[in-house]
């Protein structure tokens, strides 16, 4: 079994695939100075030139190399820098020290993607070459590849950029939202019982391994809420002293919050901090007291819209949200299950607001199962009954992942929506709070 099962575009529509995807991860560095290229706050995050890089190292390495007879590299010491963890490839450089790479430049980074790129043309430009499933097979597994780490520039830029006390933005600040009256909280009831879950490729041309194979399990009869948590309530569990309540936290999540001083989601500051101001001592008190609080995001730093779904919390966060709410977070068999009836449609990065947005008062019952905010599951990141990783490199892609991780669902607005499904399996550690990682209910 290979990392990505079957081929879903043909030949012509998958060139011209490759070209979107390519070309998109050039677009959303069009707004970056040359001094936001090399920015990595923490090891979690990747600069930006390096996931430029990565990406086209993994074409590289996965199809040139082993495709094209006799394939001279771009640059031999790149197999080293921009190998991400495939220790099947050989040794890396060190994650926390990417930022350290001021060679290749930026210029250089662009001419050996247009280096592979025009070699990737030629390539599948070869109709009759012998290993031509495999090749197709492996460039959709790219350009999916190359997905994932479009939303992870984003989202490490804006990690990056926050810790700025200037709170540069991205882009320039999107209009303001009219103003819209909250959704009702509202849950539907979903009967459960013996249900299929993840996919095979009859049922989904493209997914990864971990998606794989499809299965039965059983479900309780449940409730999902019809929307996510927003800023608003979020706020309501801070201000009755959610994060100082012991019992409603799980012991790492409480040791957690202890050790890191959570007071509230990522990137969210009282209007204080918004820079050096004089008398600073006086306008904290009086921002406590007014509970003025502000958001930083891509465009900047700008004031809280409470109707927005709230995003950057930890998985400890949002089991300590759940349970103070009298809920609990949903298991991905349920989640998976409610959203499989649910057309993938919603907020994603083709529309540029890279901000979860207010929902619209709907018939509707559910409401942004899909793109705003990535949704944490109750359930552990582990393999589906009968899952075995493909041999080689290649299966280092999930398999090697699956311990000590939380599955999250759904895609945010910074996902690309020809990438998501309802199959879709994210995982992140419990403490990851730097993805648009949110809040749905479950009962």
């Amino acid at each position: 079994m290979n990392i990505a099962t079957s081929i879903t575009l043909d030949s012509t529509a998958l060139v011209q695939e490759y070209v979107r995807v390519r070309t998109q991860s050039a677009a959303l560095c069009e707004p970056l100075c040359v001094e936001d290229y090399g920015l990595q706050a923490v090891a979690e995050t990747s600069p930006p030139k390096w996931h430029l890089a990565h990406t086209s190292w993994f074409f590289e390495t996965f199809l040139l190399k082993p495709f094209i007879a006799n394939y001279t590299p771009v640059n031999a010491a790149y197999e080293f820098i921009f190998n991400s963890y495939y220790n099947g490839i050989g040794q890396q450089y060190a994650r926390h020290q990417r930022g350290l790479l001021s060679r290749p430049t930026v210029e250089e980074v662009y001419q050996y993607r247009a280096s592979i790129d025009a070699r990737m043309q030629d390539l599948l430009a070869e109709q009759h070459h012998p290993d031509r499933a495999a090749i197709l097979q492996r460039t959709e597994l790219g350009l999916h590849h190359e997905m994932q780490h479009q939303e992870l520039l984003l989202t490490d830029l804006k990690f990056s950029l926050a810790q700025n006390p200037l709170f540069p933005a991205y882009l320039s600040p999107a209009p303001r939202s009219a103003q819209r009256s909250q959704l009702a909280l509202g849950f539907s009831d979903y009967a459960g019982g013996l249900v299929t879950l993840g996919t095979d490729t009859d049922q989904q041309p493209f997914c990864f391994d971990n998606e794989t194979p499809q299965h039965k399990t059983f479900i309780a009869p449940f409730a999902l809420a019809n929307r996510p948590v927003t800023n608003g309530e979020y706020l309501q569990f801070m201000q009755s002293g959610g994060y100082q309540c012991a019992e409603l936290w799980l012991a790492d999540g409480w040791a957690m919050r202890q050790e890191k001083e959570w007071q509230a989601p990522l990137y969210w500051m009282q209007k204080q901090l918004t820079g050096i101001q004089e008398d600073a001592q006086v306008r904290q008190q009086e921002n406590r007291q007014s509970g003025e609080w502000q958001v930083f995001t891509l465009h900047g730093l700008g004031p809280l819209e409470l109707t927005q779904p709230v995003c950057h919390v930890s998985f400890y966060e949002a089991d300590a949200y759940a349970r103070w709410a009298g809920a609990r977070l949903p298991s991905e068999a349920e989640w998976e299950y409610a959203a499989s009836a649910e057309v993938v449609a919603g907020n994603f990065v083709d529309s540029r607001r890279l901000q979860p947005q207010s929902v619209a008062t709907s018939d509707n019952a559910m409401q942004q199962l899909f793109g705003d905010v990535w949704e944490w599951t109750a359930s552990s990141y582990g393999p589906y009954p009968g899952f075995a990783a493909a041999a080689g490199a290649i299966g280092e892609y999930n398999g090697k992942f699956m311990c000590n991780q939380m599955v999250l669902r759904g895609g945010s607005c910074v996902s690309d929506r020809h990438h998501i499904r309802a199959s879709y399996r994210n995982f992140f550690y419990p403490l990851d709070r730097w993805q648009f990682s949110g809040i749905r209910l479950a009962k």
